[in-house]
Formats: C-alpha cells, sequence, structure tokens
C-alpha cells in the first residue's frame, strides 16, 4: 500500500516526479566517479562529487517531505553547476564532458531562464579560467571555440524545447482546474482547495468560510430562450462575483448553475456579509432575457477538527433551506449549529 502511494504521488506530481528521477541518475551516475577519485587521491574532485550526491539526497528527500519542489530545483541547479565548474577546471578536457549533462539537467530542475543563466554563469567561468590559465581547461583556442559553439546550441534547444513544455503543462493545468465555459475553478480544484483549507485550519488556525450559491430559477432560463442565453448568464454571474470579492476568495463551479465560494480569514458576522452583498449585487445586476436573476445562497464556517466534507455538506443544507424559504434567501450557519435566515424582497 505504501509503494502504492508513493506511485500515486509522482504520477500526480510532475515536479516532484523530475526532481525524483534526476536525483536518481545524479547519484547513480556520479557516486561510482566519487569513489573512484578518493580511493585513487584525487580529493579534491572526489569531494565535489560527494558533496552533488549527499545535496542530491536531501534535496529529494525534502522536496517529498515538504512538497516544495522550487526550492530543492533551485538548490541542486546551483550544487550541480558549480560542482561541474569545479570538476571541469581541474580535469580538463576530460572533465568538460560533464557539462552536457549539466544543461539538461538544469532544465529540468528549474524554470528556463534561470537554467540559460545558470548555464551562462558556467560556460563564462570556465573561459574566464581557461584564458587566465592557457591550457588548464582548453588544449586550444579552437577547441574552446567549438565547445562554447556546441553547448550553446544544446543550451538553446533545450531552452526551446523547456519553454514550450512549460507552457503547454501549464495550459494544460489551467484546462484540468478551470470551468471552459465560466473560467470559474472546476469541482476538481475546489476539493484540492478545500482539502488545503482544512490542512491549513488544523495547522495554524487559519479561519475559512464557504457559501454556495445557486441561481433561482436558472432551468427557466434555458427552457425559454435556449442554452446559449443561460451559458451567458452564467458567464456573467462569474464575472459579478468575481469583481465583487475579494482577491484571496476563490471562486468554483461545482455544478450546472451551482458554484462555492471560499472566504479565507472570514468570521460568521463577515460571511453573512459578503453573501448579502453578493446577493444584492446579483440581484440588482444579473439579467437574462426574461429579466432579473436571483440566488439562493448557504452558508458555514469550518470548525475545529472538521473534515471539509462536512463544511460543505452543513453549507449545502443551508442552501436548501434558503430555496425552501421562497428562494432569493441567505442562510448561514453559525458555530451552534443554528440557522439565520435573511430573505430579501
Amino acid at each position: 500500500m505504501r509503494i502504492s502511494r508513493l506511485l500515486r504521488r509522482l504520477r500526480s506530481d510532475f515536479q516532484l516526479s523530475i526532481i525524483t528521477l534526476m536525483g536518481l541518475f545524479g547519484v547513480i551516475g556520479v557516486t561510482p566517479y566519487a569513489v573512484y577519485r578518493l580511493t585513487t587521491g584525487n580529493y579534491l574532485v572526489g569531494s565535489a562529487d560527494t558533496v552533488i550526491v549527499v545535496s542530491t539526497v536531501l534535496a529529494v528527500l525534502y522536496a517529498w517531505r515538504t512538497g516544495d519542489t522550487i526550492k530543492p530545483g533551485i538548490y541542486l541547479a546551483t550544487i550541480f553547476s558549480a560542482g561541474s565548474t569545479l570538476i571541469a577546471i581541474n580535469l580538463g578536457v576530460n572533465g568538460l564532458f560533464w557539462i552536457y549533462p549539466l544543461i539538461l539537467f538544469n532544465f529540468f530542475m528549474v524554470s528556463p531562464g534561470k537554467a540559460l543563466l545558470a548555464t551562462l554563469l558556467v560556460l563564462v567561468s570556465l573561459v574566464a579560467y581557461g584564458q587566465h590559465n592557457p591550457g588548464a581547461v582548453f588544449e586550444s583556442d579552437y577547441q574552446m571555440v567549438s565547445f562554447l559553439v556546441t553547448s550553446m546550441m544544446a543550451s538553446v534547444l533545450s531552452f526551446v524545447f523547456a519553454y514550450r513544455t512549460t507552457s503547454q503543462r501549464d495550459q494544460l493545468q489551467q484546462l484540468a482546474i478551470h470551468d471552459p465555459l465560466t473560467g470559474a475553478r472546476n469541482r476538481r480544484a475546489m476539493n484540492e482547495e478545500l482539502k488545503i483549507a482544512a490542512s491549513s485550519h488544523r495547522r495554524h488556525g487559519n479561519s475559512y468560510a464557504v457559501l454556495t450559491m445557486d441561481l433561482d430559477h436558472f432551468k427557466r432560463v434555458n427552457d425559454n430562450y435556449g442554452h446559449q442565453a443561460g451559458d451567458q448568464v452564467l458567464v456573467d454571474f462569474v464575472e459579478l462575483i468575481k469583481n465583487s470579492s475579494r482577491k484571496e476568495d476563490r471562486l468554483f463551479r461545482f455544478g450546472g448553475e451551482e458554484f462555492l465560494l471560499l472566504l479565507p480569514n472570514t468570521d460568521r458576522v463577515g460571511l453573512l456579509a459578503a453573501a448579502q452583498q453578493l446577493q444584492q449585487q446579483v440581484a440588482h445586476n444579473l439579467r437574462s432575457p426574461g429579466g432579473a436573476v436571483t440566488m439562493s445562497v448557504g452558508g458555514a464556517i469550518l470548525r475545529r477538527d472538521e473534515h471539509w466534507e462536512d463544511m460543505l455538506e452543513r453549507a449545502d443544507q443551508r442552501l436548501y433551506r434558503a430555496k425552501s424559504a421562497g428562494r432569493n434567501c441567505v442562510v448561514i450557519a453559525d458555530e451552534v449549529d443554528s440557522t439565520n435566515g435573511v430573505p430579501t424582497a
């Protein structure tokens, strides 16, 4: 079971899988050289190899433990770049072969811009040292120019590939978590955000609340004026809610005309005020071909040690009560699980 969980995590976290894979290759590829150089008396390069291996292991463990892949990636790119430069300076031509896998490694570890900058710094350092110490790194100027041309070609091609891959992955991630019609986050993203909120509440005591919102009699819009008119109402609704909410609030579409708003750092008074303000904005500004559109709202605040699904269920119950009370209503759960209905004309 533990192995299956690890495999699922690797499949769901692309960057973690890359750091793990590249770290594994790094340890397997560098360890034999570290052992050989230490046993043959080349302690400087052997120590550099050892630092690379140990740093790789620690960075991968840190990424697994914290879920943070950005800092370990930058750390490893820095260590590998410095170590490869030192090895090339010490070994001369034989050490230059390590620069090519370094180029690929950096483009996997960090953003394309940072990887290209790291590569340029390595090349500048090698050329500067080679010019100051003729014969120490390059046997001739022709060899140095050939190395620069081939390494820069590899860097540019790697940059183009990495930039395109990163851009496509970002686009896929956006498509995976956003509703294609309205642009609001979808149910998959909602579940993940609510899990994070519940975890933050348990660990740090941060408060979170949710509003579940349902457009009243929305089916009539579709039936009487067509789905295109209904779709436009949904798009206008999402734009209206986003413009009327705080920047830190998160809006999700988890049903046909059902939406959820996640509000960090919000108590019951603030939640009720936010619900009423949004309800009034919708009633005054949202229109369909048949006239004004209203909404029913249910709300709940995350309790101590409560699962996020329980909070969502309580909010859904309050939404149902708001609709049963005649719609165009706000019902908020308080900490002792009573309700407060606030109908509006």
